[in-house]
């Protein structure tokens, strides 16, 4: 990668409350878990923290609450390197939550109270227009008010900026002005909600790649999982593979990706060696408990890429 990229995360910070139980509660029933943690997290927090450990130059918007857990959210970021003056505290609202469970499989569940993350406003992100407009890559993801995220958009692409919109959680629909990002990256159920399609396998998941490119999304990643992610190129699709890991904990997999993917998106303008970076990041990160808490380095993702196993899935 030849600079530091200057990564801007317009998006979510949320405290996790992290449960740890043998399976996933089924509608009435009663599980006992294993534990609980309180661990920083929030889509667009979570993104940020691993666009800075992948070497980015990170700075956020967003908000927190005047509360304890803002307090501790805010510490954590500037801890991991991420620059938080346009970060504003609501005195109004509480800091976001989730309540994440996550069972012996890996696999989650989550739920999410806003909180002041549904405050942050499109005055909130005019306010940082010229932090915006002097930023290499816009990073956003759709756990703030939608119009915010549009905002935002509009403000990179009057100076050039490279976007990258994680559409996550999905909101069944996106507004036309979404289409002038520079990148998508969807998961599956993400592109299904989309497309109003199914994706059970490769060809399913080209098929959805050609549509998000002929809707009018200039670049499209999808990931797959442990499966790792198809990418559209010159007008075909290319699969990358994931890598074998035990997983443990999957929630923060996907934002590994994105931060990871605009890092090295915008560092060496490659984007398959990008995708197979942030493939290994997402895999790592899927092999720990916790969200920003369980981002790997650059250092850490270049030994899985040299010393790891790819999977054979979808290929």
């Amino acid at each position: 990668m030849q600079n530091q990229p200057h990564v801007v995360v317009v998006g979510s910070i949320n405290m996790d409350l992290v449960v740890r139980c043998p399976s996933l509660p089924k509608p009435g029933e009663t599980i006992l878990a294993e534990g609980v943690q309180e661990l920083p997290g929030g889509k667009g927090a979570n993104q940020a923290v691993a666009a800075s450990r992948m070497g980015g130059a990170v700075s956020m918007v967003g908000r927190v609450g005047d509360d304890a857990f803002g307090s501790e959210l805010l510490k954590h970021l500037r801890d991991q390197g991420v620059e938080t003056s346009h970060v504003r505290v609501s005195s109004e609202t509480a800091s976001g939550l989730a309540v994440v469970s996550v069972d012996d499989k890996g696999e989650n569940s989550i739920l999410v109270v806003p909180g002041a993350n549904a405050c942050v406003s499109e005055e909130d992100v005019w306010a940082s227009s010229e932090l915006i407009q002097n930023a290499d890559v816009l990073l956003v993801q759709l756990e703030i008010p939608v119009e915010t995220v549009v905002a935002a958009v509009k403000i990179a692409n009057q100076r050039g900026v490279k976007v990258v919109l994680d559409p996550a959680p999905s909101i069944g629909f996106l507004p036309e002005e979404l289409k002038q990002v520079d990148l998508i990256c969807p998961n599956v159920p993400e592109a299904e909600a989309i497309l109003n399609c199914e994706i059970f396998d490769r060809a399913s998941a080209e098929s959805a790649a050609t549509k998000l490119h002929e809707r009018g999304f200039a670049k499209t990643v999808i990931t797959l999982g442990e499966n790792g992610a198809l990418y559209t190129q010159e007008g075909s699709s290319v699969h990358a593979k994931g890598f074998e890991v035990a997983t443990v904990d999957t929630t923060a997999a996907g934002d590994a990706f994105a931060g990871t993917l605009a890092v090295q998106w915008y560092g060496q303008n490659d984007l398959g060696q990008a995708v197979a970076f942030a493939n290994a990041a997402g895999a790592l990160t899927a092999g720990r408990l916790g969200a920003q808490t369980a981002m790997p380095d650059a250092e850490e993702v270049r030994a899985i890429q040299t010393d790891g196993v790819l999977r054979d899935g979808w290929s």
